[in-house]
């Protein structure tokens, strides 16, 4: 017999999770689809109150779920991110140039971050795709400068970096300035908390949806 009894099932765990989660969490304010994004959120942090961070504008879930419906690519700004995407409801490619060769080379001769550097890469994959950036706040001020100098417009920003140095201010300026500038859509977690994990998390709830999956 074993020793501790405890719930095996992976579809009932996850049924009586989400349960809990519309018990626990706030998801007032929230349209349908919106709510699927929160509940994955909390479901991956385990703290319903950070639903009080998570910002949508207008029209960012419905944007991700016709850009996944096209087979939009995601593009990450750090390994992390891409391997906590769940690829099996993804029909596009997953992309992440942090670790390319020359990125480190660029990085090095120019003094900025790696992150930075691999965004050099990005502006030939940035129409139509999904952004998500879980990890750093200079790689989403580097995605603002390079849509304000004229690069192709994702069709949504996932803006999730975390930190104490710049994330909270990345994050605001997302807020600001893509919907009502560049046009683009964006959900972002506004203050100091993010991470790859819930970068992840969002494109996964996005990516579920488009495929019937709700809770």
């Amino acid at each position: 017999m074993p020793r501790f009894d405890y719930l095996r099932d992976p579809d009932e765990i996850e049924r009586q999770s989400f349960a809990q989660i519309r018990q626990l969490t706030d998801l007032s304010g929230l349209d349908a689809d919106q709510q699927q994004v929160a509940m994955r959120l909390v479901h991956t942090s385990g703290d319903p109150g950070i639903v009080q961070d998570l910002h949508f504008s207008p029209g960012a879930v419905a944007a991700g779920l016709a850009a996944l419906k096209q087979d939009a690519g995601v593009l990450c700004d750090i390994e992390m991110v891409s391997h906590g995407i769940s690829k099996r409801y993804l029909q596009g490619p997953v992309r992440c140039f942090l670790n390319a060769p020359e990125v480190a080379a660029q990085a090095r001769q120019t003094g900025e971050t790696r992150s930075m550097a691999a965004m050099a890469q990005w502006p030939a994959h940035l129409a139509g795709s999904i952004v998500a950036i879980g990890n750093a706040p200079t790689a989403l001020f580097r995605l603002l400068d390079l849509l304000d100098e004229g690069a192709p417009r994702p069709a949504l920003i996932i803006g999730m970096p975390v930190g104490f140095i710049n994330a909270a201010e990345s994050k605001q300026a997302l807020w600001d300035i893509a919907p009502q500038e560049f046009h683009t859509p964006c959900i972002t977690l506004l203050g100091r908390r993010g991470g790859s994990s819930l970068a992840a998390a969002t494109v996964n709830a996005l990516a579920r949806m488009a495929n019937g999956i709700r809770f």
